[in-house]
């Protein structure tokens, strides 16, 4: 490595650059990280942990406080607003496979200052907030990042880059790598609301899916409130989906009891389904969402987004302390390219269409999925295998 160069620059401080950098920083590497924000951020957005990613942060040692933080959810329900309740199933079913059967509900925002808590006083970690990259060239020996800081433009030069600066990520099109797919019609509101939809949904889980062909939705109980999620058709102007008005109006529609209850707030999301065409381009890499982004159903993004941090980790830091070749490298977009295209992909755009169909037959099929899953032991612990994310990492591992 150049004698000024820094060993490894991580652009964007979510969770998904924050766990980069906590692993790197266990393996004993010095990483700076670039925030264009003054802080970090307090936005909610995704709020899902799958077991084996807080296995992941276990080894990292935050997964303790973040449960702390949150509520956990060790079962997930599917139902039809149709057909009622289709079934339930519950992660103890594979506690054989993970130290966390269950999904934790917290926002990621919790988990960023968590991690920036512990590596503050290290002196391998430096972050620099309101330091916005604007650009960036690479040689054979390192990249030269330019980037707009609180006193104007600085230069800096790094061994490796890694890209976590989300959809809209400069490292991904300063160099031009496509970013393939596309955007859904509809965008999907989020409601946090204290409403008592148990009272109104007896047995709903704290994850529950519920399929209408008009209106699905979403119930996700986070601490103190519920998280509910309804599409919002194309045709109305964001400014009226975000109203406090149309907000009550859709949460009536789906809870009638809950015309009274507060409304803590709301998101739009326009949503998109895209995969950047390589996670890696000479020395800079993509992750999380500079490297593909997905609908929310399923919780896959975040989730997914750490996966890719640890996989490139992994590698990155034996690389960086002479232990293993440069070429090992080439398995991060292998591995992690191939599982988004299929688990996260292909599975989020399942999950949604099974909760909207609105043929007939299209119903039967979702019916017939869930009682298939349940009908055998088996058969329930490939599903939750699925859907908690064990199969796209054991996938990976095997590429």
């Amino acid at each position: 490595m150049e004698k000024n160069a820094l060993p490894v620059v991580i652009a964007g401080a979510g969770p998904v650059g924050m766990v980069a950098a906590a692993d790197l920083v266990r393996q004993g590497v010095p990483v700076t990280v670039l925030e264009a924000g003054a802080e970090l951020s307090g936005e909610s957005r995704a709020s899902t942990f799958h077991p084996p990613t807080l296995d992941m942060l276990d080894d990292l040692g935050f997964a303790k406080t973040l449960i702390a933080q949150g509520l956990k959810a060790p079962q997930v329900q599917y139902a039809s607003m149709i057909d009622g309740q289709l079934g339930t199933f519950d992660f103890a079913d594979i506690a054989d496979l993970t130290r966390h059967p269950f999904r934790l509900q917290a926002e990621q925002f919790k988990l960023t200052r968590i991690i920036l808590e512990a590596l503050r006083d290290n002196p391998l970690f430096t972050i620099r907030f309101s330091a916005e990259l604007k650009g960036l060239s690479q040689d054979e020996q390192g990249v030269d990042l330019t980037f707009t800081g609180p006193n104007g433009d600085e230069t800096l030069r790094c061994a490796w880059l890694i890209g976590a600066d989300g959809a809209n990520s400069i490292v991904r099109r300063s160099q031009d790598i496509p970013f393939e797919g596309f955007t859904w019609a509809e965008r999907f509101l989020v409601i946090t609301t204290p409403a008592d939809v148990e009272a109104e949904r007896p047995g709903v889980t704290s994850v529950s899916y519920w399929a209408d062909p008009q209106r699905w939705h979403f119930f996700l109980r986070i601490m103190g409130a519920w998280r509910i999620m309804i599409p919002v058709p194309p045709d109305i102007p964001d400014d009226t989906v975000t109203s406090t008005g149309f907000a009550r109006d859709m949460l009536v529609s789906i809870l009638p009891k809950a015309k009274d209850a507060p409304i803590l707030h709301t998101t739009l999301y326009r949503v998109h389904q895209r995969v950047a065409d390589h996670f890696r381009k000479g020395r800079t890499f993509l992750a999380g969402d500079a490297a593909h982004i997905n609908n929310p159903l399923g919780g896959m993004g975040m989730n997914g987004g750490v996966h890719d941090a640890l996989n490139l980790t992994h590698l990155l830091g034996p690389v960086i302390k002479g232990e293993a070749d440069a070429s090992t490298l080439e398995a991060y977009e292998r591995q992690r390219r191939a599982v988004t295209m299929d688990a996260i992909q292909n599975g989020t755009i399942r999950n949604k269409r099974n909760l909207e169909a609105k043929t007939p037959e299209d119903r039967q099929a979702f019916r017939d999925e869930i009682k298939t899953a349940l009908s055998s032991l088996d058969n329930t612990r490939a599903f939750l295998r699925r859907i908690a994310m064990f199969d796209s990492l054991e996938r990976a591992a095997k590429l």
